[in-house]
């Protein structure tokens, strides 16, 4: 519709008649055959939802743990095991069903009522009922019902910042354009749930319900899938690997039984349940969800961070860019005069956003502005050419009005504080964006009348050279051009020496000459703290992409100051759209900053970054960056500036605001995931140990030394107590000195398979060792021997978790780094002392009493484990820094 004339546009919508508007029965017509304004969705039940929670191999692996565990009658152990089922399927349950939410809040955003013109008069219908073809009013404070093909306007500006990006409210016009025009160029057009700023205007409905650029928005919204997180995927891989082995084994071990015929077929189908029971780790879903927990309550409480989903917390961790918004995210979308430019000297101005703080200075010298050669007359100025209010509402100034006026209340009130200028308004000339310029009539107190007037540079300096023929009006244009390039907006402000008798402005008076006063250059400004951070999160491998809808030399100038690259590649969306598939993939993964974007093309870049193998994190906060959050690896929104709808499709919120949060963020997700590898890399060889002791058995045909309740104590022991001493795992020293980890990495390497091997062999083996010995030489009966091995196996655990906690030396300083290690240590040692000493256990578990002597074998068993895993490390410890000085040489001898 952008490039149809006023006449051909009504020609296309079918309306014969501007002025009357189409009749009630063609609209009721209407109605019926394209349906309401309103945007549908087809929700999934909430039902299915919480099922289809239950699809998933972790889950499976959980499910015949409690099977099994029911058929040996053992109902507590089923019922723990029931429970992290379901509490998994309501953390993913909770996880789908919000971002279902983001499509109701879209809903929402369409205005109740419209002013219409039927049947000759101007009414007012519920929004619902407009149809293509309609004839719209719209006036200052209206939200825009549909999207409208204007057809007349007076000094209309809309706020499109939502839908574009575009931090200005954008000037409308009538006449048709030319080319394929990004959606915040289209200066003819006005789109639902966008605010009319200023003016009035009439415009054609074009579009309604699904067919608008917001109801495309809720469709790209409603039809993004999110993947499964790294972490779960990996997870995913863990079980699938377990499961299989574990599966096998049994099936191997329970042929080896019934053909040595050492056991009978009861006994030897216990043996092997018990064996799968005792090997897999049921309590690896509970650890996982509860350190990531943990790390949500901590960044909710310490990093302004509300995560709403929990794997989003350890994702966060393996991000290595971020696609993020520009205005209100990485600047303040508080325009601020910056640069100052009097006919006799260049002024810089400190502070940022509407907060009148800040200092004026000439060539690196702070100065008063009060008594500085051109600056008062420049500052009063701005200040009466203008109709917009600043007010300070809750500790925040905040802007009535146009940011470009907001700027110039800030300026003078950083130089005059709460003083405001004497004077008697006579008269008010409104920006209109015929002639771009705003002017205000005063008396003074001294009796003369001032005029004021501030505007576009290209319609005041003409003025200023008609009131003065030496007037250089070239050179101030040349300076508008280069603050331009630098992505600055730049105003001239001038005055004029009114007759005493004048009390109204006439354009005769306006081009008979000003006195010119000079240049404000304004920007919306890189948030202070932005940029510092954005510095950091390089150095951590962390990549930083901005999206906006500003124009393309403003975006740069915004990306040179924020340092997102040592030479930002710029890209709008119209080159994106005119490329084929192949160049617009290597371009979204290539480019710094995308200009002058569509939701469509945000949704885009994030599915291309991911493509291309990047875990991706969106950063927005308007309407238009929902399908795009919604998309992305994790999905960032403003908690205070942000649309209900860009924080219901988002996975976490930053209640602060503050991009630089994300950093801290960044920091806590690489801590979770590091906790939670830690803590697999923990339980799985103590697992796989218990499960050795069986297997071990069966091949030398033995009789079983551990009966299924111990094996399922030592589990249920370890899921209550010692793993959960990671979740108070504090970071690793250097973590954002690190890259992120690769896309594809696994969980675990080599090592980390070869150390759970002789971890689990070694555990399983002492203990099957001494428990052996004493019973050969009649030291112990059988329920104390088995009572040592139980001691064993959990003894091992305890000395393994201080190898396991830092990658420093585990009698290091990083021993005493987590205090609430040695109280989950000192509960579970009470549990042993309890289940080897209180009688009833002794009847329940088949436990005995211990002497000196098992409880010295069973901690020179766990030393031994520690010794030998810190032999290793210390081993890995020295390759490592062998590799790193290598690296080093090799680096200085190509230099």
């Amino acid at each position: 519709m952008t490039h149809l004339t006023v006449e051909q546009a009504q020609g296309q919508v079918g309306t014969p008649d501007l002025e009357a508007g189409l009749t009630s029965a063609e609209a009721a017509r209407r109605l019926v055959a394209n349906g309401p304004n309103a945007l549908e969705s087809h929700s999934t039940p909430k039902w299915v939802m919480f099922l289809r929670q239950f699809n998933n191999l972790i889950i499976y692996i959980l499910i015949g743990a409690a099977v099994m565990t029911s058929l040996m009658r053992l109902t507590t152990d089923t019922i723990i095991i029931a429970l992290v089922i379901i509490i998994n399927a309501v953390i993913g349950y909770y996880q789908e069903a919000n971002a279902s939410n983001a499509l109701e809040k879209i809903k929402k955003m369409l205005a109740a009522e419209a002013t219409v013109y039927r049947d000759g008069d101007r009414i007012d219908v519920p929004t619902a009922d407009l149809v293509v073809g309609d004839v719209v009013f719209l006036e200052a404070g209206d939200n825009v019902p549909a999207d409208l093909r204007l057809i007349e306007e007076d000094n209309l500006t809309i706020q499109e910042a939502a839908l574009t990006g575009e931090s200005n409210s954008v000037e409308k016009q009538t006449e048709a354009l030319t080319g394929n025009v990004p959606l915040a160029e289209q200066s003819n057009m006005a789109f639902a749930s966008t605010a009319v700023a200023t003016g009035s205007g009439i415009g054609l409905v074009v579009a309604t319900g699904a067919d608008t650029e917001l109801g495309k928005i809720s469709q790209s919204v409603a039809d993004v899938r999110k993947g499964q997180t790294p972490l779960m995927k990996q997870l995913d891989g863990v079980g699938s690997g377990i499961s299989k082995g574990i599966l096998v084994a049994a099936v191997g071990f329970f042929i080896l039984g019934l053909i040595g015929g050492h056991y009978t077929l009861g006994t030897l189908a216990l043996a092997i349940v018990t064996m799968i029971v005792g090997s897999l780790p049921e309590g690896l879903p509970a650890t996982t969800s509860v350190v990531l927990a943990m790390g949500v309550s901590r960044m909710a409480k310490h990093e302004h961070t509300i995560v709403k989903t929990l794997p989003s917390a350890e994702t966060l961790g393996s991000v290595d860019v971020i696609a993020t918004d520009k205005t209100g995210t990485l600047t303040k979308n508080e325009m601020t005069i910056t640069t100052i430019v009097t006919p006799s000297a260049t002024f810089d101005v400190s502070g940022t956003g509407y907060t009148p703080t800040g200092e004026f200075s000439q060539a690196g010298q702070v100065v008063d502005p009060t008594s500085t050669d051109g600056l008062p007359a420049l500052l009063i100025a701005g200040f009466e050419a203008n109709d917009t209010t600043l007010a300070e509402i809750d500790g925040q100034y905040e802007i009535n009005g146009e940011p470009t006026d907001g700027a110039f209340l800030t300026a003078y009130h950083k130089a005059y504080g709460e003083q405001e200028p004497a004077g008697e308004e006579l008269d008010l000339l409104p920006f209109d964006s015929d002639y771009r310029y705003m002017a205000k009539l005063l008396a003074l107190p001294d009796g003369t009348h001032k005029l004021y007037i501030k505007g576009s540079p290209d319609k005041l300096l003409p003025m200023a050279q008609a009131g003065d023929p030496a007037f250089d009006a070239e050179h101030y244009l040349q300076l508008t051009s280069q603050f331009s390039q630098q992505g600055q907006r730049v105003i001239a402000v001038g005055e004029k020496d009114c007759p005493t008798d004048m009390t109204e402005i006439t354009p005769d008076c306006l081009d008979s000459g000003i006195t010119f006063l000079g240049l404000a250059a304004i920007i919306d400004p890189p948030r202070e703290d932005v940029i510092a951070s954005i510095r950091s999160m390089r150095h951590a491998g962390v990549k930083v992409k901005m999206i906006t809808g500003d124009h393309p030399e403003t975006a740069a100038a915004i990306a040179g100051k924020l340092g997102l690259a040592d030479s930002p590649r710029v890209v709008t969306g119209t080159e994106l759209d005119e490329m084929d598939d192949d160049a617009r993939a290597k371009a979204m993964v290539q480019a710094d900053v995308f200009a002058r974007t569509t939701p469509k093309n945000k949704l885009e870049i994030v599915t291309a970054l991911q493509k291309a193998g990047n875990i991706t994190a969106m950063v927005g906060d308007g309407v238009n960056d929902a399908p795009a959050l919604k998309k992305a690896d994790i999905g960032v929104a403003m908690g205070m500036a942000g649309t209900d709808v860009a924080k219901d499709a988002a996975d976490m919120i930053l209640t602060d605001d503050k991009f630089t949060t994300m950093e801290r963020a960044i920091a806590q997700g690489r801590r979770i995931y590091d906790n939670i590898k830690k803590s697999i890399l923990f339980l799985l060889p103590t697992s796989f140990a218990e499960g050795l002791v069986i297997a071990f058995t069966i091949l030398t045909m033995d009789d079983m030394p551990l009966n299924a309740p111990q094996m399922l104590w030592i589990n249920m022991v370890s899921a209550i107590t010692i793993q959960f001493a990671f979740i108070f795992e504090p970071a690793e020293g250097g973590i954002m000195d690190r890259p992120p980890r690769p896309n594809n990495a696994p969980m675990m390497n080599k090592h980390d398979v070869f150390q759970l091997i002789y971890v689990a062999i070694m555990i399983s083996g002492i203990g099957l060792l001494a428990h052996d010995y004493l019973l050969s030489r009649g030291l112990v009966d059988t329920a104390t021997a088995s009572t040592m091995m139980v001691n064993i196996i959990i003894i091992g655990k305890v000395f393994y978790l201080f190898n396991i906690r830092t990658k420093a030396l585990a009698f290091s300083k990083q021993f005493f780094s987590n205090p609430m290690a040695f109280v989950i240590i000192g509960i579970m040692i009470v549990l042993q002392l309890i289940l080897t000493y209180v009688p009833f256990m002794h009847h329940v578990m088949g436990t005995a009493n211990m002497s000196w002597r098992e409880w010295g074998i069973s901690i020179a068993a766990g030393f031994i484990v520690l010794v030998v895993t810190e032999i290793d490390k210390l081993i890995r410890m020295s390759l490592r820094h062998r590799a790193g000085r290598d690296k080093m040489s090799t680096s200085k001898a190509k230099a």
